[in-house]
């Protein structure tokens, strides 16, 4: 998204001046690997404002911007879908790039754009953004409706997501959609960046009942890095969202959500890529075990992306034109 809107070279080590550093520019390749990151989630977002349609273009526009960075430097970042394809890549020094559509407006109504960006690549799917879509309803934004759940499409969506190996993401979503997704789906889902009500209460976070959901289904919940939903600045609101999931959940559930580069200011210590190594830090102080630390910084998401992996014959080659 930045890259489409700003030029933003992912290759190149920025230090963005205020206020753009608050909203923006909190990722780039040079500082993933100073935070000793492996992989990433790229977020691609549409925005439904007074238009119903051309927001699968946009989508298209984004994935165009990632492949081209891979192509300015393949031996520094690489496109993949797979937990394989990212272990292969940090064999030979090289940063992984996955992809996430935010809010299922962008498929505008059809599954075929469904099964288009699947086979570009994506790997997870947000049911629900910050309006209301053809899928689902958001638990907060244009057409909230707490009573609603999900629509027959939504449901086909989801169907379909788990026949092509694209993960179901949860956040945004209201609690009657985010339970009845959970009630249906045979695969793990996600929640991909969040904050939890037994940590801090707010609308944009998610109840114990919710997290128990997601993690019968063998899923994984992102801790976002935002204090407005963390309830306070620093890494020990983080930490206590993260200790919060793991009580509730067990060690298998808890993943970093940071919505780096979403529009939100981060908390201080973590105010980008390069700073991750300081939450390790303050995990090992708070008292988690070793097991439990990796487990939330790799070994979680890498199972979910093995458990929900695309068909063979989907993978075994991206599609790089955005013709559908």
């Amino acid at each position: 998204m930045w890259s489409r809107w700003v030029s933003y070279d992912l290759h190149v080590r920025h230090d963005p001046p205020l206020p753009f550093a608050a909203l923006g520019g909190h990722v780039d390749v040079p500082r993933l690997k100073e935070g000793g990151i492996g992989a990433q989630f790229f977020g691609l977002v549409s925005l439904p404002i007074g238009q119903r349609s051309g927001l699968a273009s946009v989508i298209d526009e984004q994935i165009d911007e990632l492949d081209r960075a891979v192509e300015q430097d393949p031996a520094r970042l690489v496109k993949v879908r797979t937990a394989e394809e990212i272990e292969a890549a940090a064999a030979r020094g090289a940063i992984s790039a996955l992809l996430g559509i935010e809010g299922a407006h962008a498929l505008e109504g059809d599954l075929k754009n469904l099964d288009h960006f699947a086979r570009r690549g994506v790997r997870y799917l947000g049911i629900s953004h910050f309006s209301v879509n053809e899928a689902a309803y958001p638990a907060a934004g244009r057409g909230r409706d707490p009573s609603k759940g999900l629509t027959p499409f939504g449901r086909a969506v989801i169907e379909r997501c788990e026949e092509l190996g694209v993960i179901v993401d949860l956040a945004h979503i209201n609690r009657k959609g985010f339970l009845e997704a959970c009630e249906m789906a045979t695969r793990p889902l996600i929640v991909s960046h969040t904050g939890v009500l037994g940590a801090f209460k707010h609308w944009r976070n998610i109840g114990d009942d919710a997290l128990r959901a997601v993690a019968e289904k063998g899923g994984c919940v992102g801790v976002i890095f935002c204090p407005r939903f963390l309830g306070e600045d620093g890494l020990g609101a983080v930490v206590k969202h993260l200790k919060h999931i793991l009580d509730v959940c067990g060690e298998d559930t808890p993943a970093l959500g940071s919505d780096w580069d979403g529009f939100i200011i981060p908390t201080a210590d973590l105010c980008d890529a390069a700073h991750l190594p300081l939450l390790t830090d303050a995990l090992l102080q708070a008292g988690f075990s070793e097991r439990t630390i990796q487990k939330i910084l790799r070994e979680n998401a890498l199972r979910v992306l093995r458990d929900t992996a695309p068909p063979k014959a989907q993978h075994s080659s991206l599609e790089h034109s955005a013709k559908k």
